[in-house]
């Protein structure tokens, strides 16, 4: 079965985003079975918000809705790997490509990305 257990993450299970030519990782989200259910249905990134407490349409706001290409989960069932086509270029609330915009290096805190668009105009903040 390609069937997620969901019990075990106590209804929901950690789901990465990743880039389906580039591979870069664009953002880590929750779904439960709902949210799994509805990408299925609609091709398009739904995952559950933990701060909502909501089913979430990535993009709903912004436009920058994530299309499925690929669907796989790890040998556990308990990790969904999505591959998407990102509109709009930008994963991230905060404007930029991925979530993962900042590193680490020698104990100091960079910014590795490139803001591509302006938050508080896209959510009217």
């Amino acid at each position: 079965m390609f069937d997620p257990d969901f019990e075990k993450g106590g209804g929901l299970l950690p789901a990465i985003v990743q880039d389906d030519q580039t591979g870069e990782v664009l953002m880590l989200a929750y779904m439960n079975r709902d949210a799994w259910q509805k990408t299925l249905e609609t091709g398009k990134a739904t995952f559950w918000s933990r701060s909502r407490n909501a089913l979430w349409l990535k993009g709903e706001t912004s436009g920058h809705v994530q299309l499925v290409h690929e669907v796989r989960m790890d040998c556990d069932n308990d990790t969904i790997l999505l591959k998407v086509h990102q509109l709009g270029g930008a994963a991230c609330h905060t404007g930029y490509r991925s979530c993962f915009y900042r590193k680490l290096v020698n104990g100091v805190v960079e910014n590795a990305g490139v803001r591509i668009f302006d938050p508080e105009v896209v959510y009217k903040k």
